[in-house]
């Protein structure tokens, strides 16, 4: 792995970790504070942590110029995939089999952070890295 790969993975994963801190955040404020099943708290914290997650990454991680709605179809496009898969699994396993709905959380995080970094490297940001202006001052420097 070159340098500029691994400044990028170790900017994806702190990124990360904040865009998880909110997830939790949102999930523990909503478990707590109102009577919604476990879908409805981890769908709302899932929604709010993908957008922050998604600006960081496109301007700092990817230093993406690609067309912000283009970008976001993509992502909506795994998300499509991730988001029902999950939220039903998580769904069964909280309230079918008794699973702490935290440990459900939590696992989906990880998940959702391996499957997502490799996404979005390859796929949403694959042809537009580095492409930003943050990128290109970074460059005459």
């Amino acid at each position: 792995m070159d340098r500029a790969e691994l400044k990028r993975t170790i900017k994806f994963v702190l990124f990360s970790i904040s865009a998880g801190v909110i997830e939790i955040g949102v999930y523990t404020l909503l478990e707590r504070l109102t009577d919604w099943n476990y879908w409805a708290c981890y769908l709302t914290a899932l929604v709010l942590s993908v957008l922050w997650n998604f600006t960081l990454n496109r301007e700092f991680t990817f230093r993406s110029a690609n067309n912000v709605p283009a970008a976001m179809l993509k992502v909506a496009a795994y998300y499509a995939v991730f988001t029902p898969v999950t939220t039903i699994l998580g769904n069964y396993l909280t309230e079918t089999c008794g699973w702490n709905g935290y440990l459900v959380t939590i696992l989906n995080m990880l998940l959702n952070f391996v499957t997502e970094y490799l996404y979005d490297r390859f796929v949403v940001f694959g042809d537009s890295i580095d492409t930003n202006k943050r990128a290109q001052g970074n460059e005459k420097k």
